[in-house]
């Protein structure tokens, strides 16, 4: 069949919405229809060349953007089970094997068929269901492509969700709201009367905000440079906003009495050597400072050993908000549903397929929490 995607041919090259032909789903895989896909910072990260070598001018094949998204199953291929045509599903850029190491230990997060997310090609045999006009093959970022009106992904990477959630916020479960929510909620451990400090509230930040007021924070400092940023995170359970990390530290320890902050989540659009170390110095003794946010390759910081030592401090990366995937979407919808949870009020603007590139501009200009491509529009 014949569909229409956003592409990416050139690093640093705009999205080039154009037509590709699609192959019928195989063994294991799915064909869904989009029904939105969300903005997030890490297809920006992709577009710039961010996460490739510095000398590489392309990525190794044309390739379909987007990992965020909600789509309507259209057909199932051999051996699927648990999917239908017509169910609601939810994307997720981590597959799911099921059987690894880390997925029988309860880490689906880090599933061993997830880790190669970024490789071209299927994951299920490592040949290609999307082809450029041009003949080319086409990869598709996570192996979703969820800025394409149609994709086929594996259907580990699929998420069932209830036909009664609103498809547009409900693509925000697949990748900023688990990855916020679980950020503060499972990897920092927020519990009742915490103090928790969120550097940088655009999607991400916006809902460990919300992880930490849902799991009973009594603090909560939004950082963030931008007004409209900082304005809105007070929607969504912030407590206090500061607009640099260096206004937050004297904040923090006024607030705390010198003993600084239970945990810190750093979702900043980049993050820089000083972004960790100024994170640090936000954390308190014991407490855990949480790496959520991308760096550019060959970011190095410097840290203080004895810092970290002497005071007993954990600094710890995540992915996916060390979130499992088949039990935390459905989670995570759930308190949508119980109205604790807000999804909708993410969404700053929705936006055509074919103004993907004016969405990623808005979304650097900072007038978006989450910004969401609506194929219905």
């Amino acid at each position: 069949m014949r569909s229409r995607a956003a592409i990416l041919r050139t690093y640093g090259e705009p999205w080039s919405v154009e037509e590709f032909e699609l192959d019928p789903p195989r063994a294991g895989e799915v064909l869904v229809r989009m029904a939105a896909a969300g903005l997030c910072h890490s297809d920006e990260h992709i577009r710039q060349g961010h996460l490739a070598p510095p000398d590489q001018e392309a990525p190794g094949a044309p390739t379909i953007g987007g990992h965020e998204g909600s789509a309507v199953v259209v057909e199932v291929g051999e051996g699927v089970t648990g999917l239908s045509p017509g169910d609601h599903v939810v994307t997720s850029f981590v597959a799911v094997c099921g059987q690894c190491r880390w997925c029988s230990s309860g880490m689906e997060y880090i599933c061993d068929a997830g880790a190669a997310t970024m490789l071209p090609g299927m994951p299920t045999d490592g040949t290609f269901r999307h082809h450029g006009c041009d003949g080319r093959d086409l990869a598709h970022v996570s192996k979703i492509g969820a800025f394409a009106e149609h994709t086929v992904v594996s259907a580990a990477s699929l998420v069932k969700i209830g036909p009664h959630l609103p498809l547009v916020p409900a693509a925000l479960l697949a990748c900023a709201v688990p990855t916020g929510y679980g950020s503060a909620a499972y990897r920092a451990g927020v519990r009742g009367g915490d103090t928790v400090v969120v550097i940088g509230v655009g999607g991400i930040g916006t809902a460990a905000v919300q992880g930490a007021r849902i799991n009973g924070a009594a603090r909560i400092i939004a950082v963030d440079p931008v007004a409209f940023k900082r304005d809105s995170a007070r929607t969504f359970g912030a407590t206090h906003t500061a607009s640099s990390s260096a206004q937050a530290i004297e904040m923090v320890r006024d607030l705390t009495r010198g003993v600084m902050a239970d945990a810190v989540v750093l979702s900043p659009a980049v993050v820089t050597d000083t972004d960790v170390e100024d994170a640090l110095r936000l954390t308190r003794k014991a407490g855990t400072c949480v790496l959520t946010g991308m760096a550019a390759q060959g970011t190095r910081t410097g840290l203080d050993p004895q810092d970290m030592m002497l005071m007993n401090k954990t600094l710890c990366g995540t992915v996916f908000g060390s979130c499992n995937p088949r039990t935390d979407i459905p989670l995570l919808a759930t308190l949508y549903e119980a109205g604790r949870l807000q999804l909708a009020e993410m969404v700053t603007k929705r936006y055509r397929l074919d103004d993907v590139n004016q969405a990623y501009e808005d979304l650097a200009a900072g007038e978006l929490i989450r910004g969401v491509i609506d194929f219905d529009l």
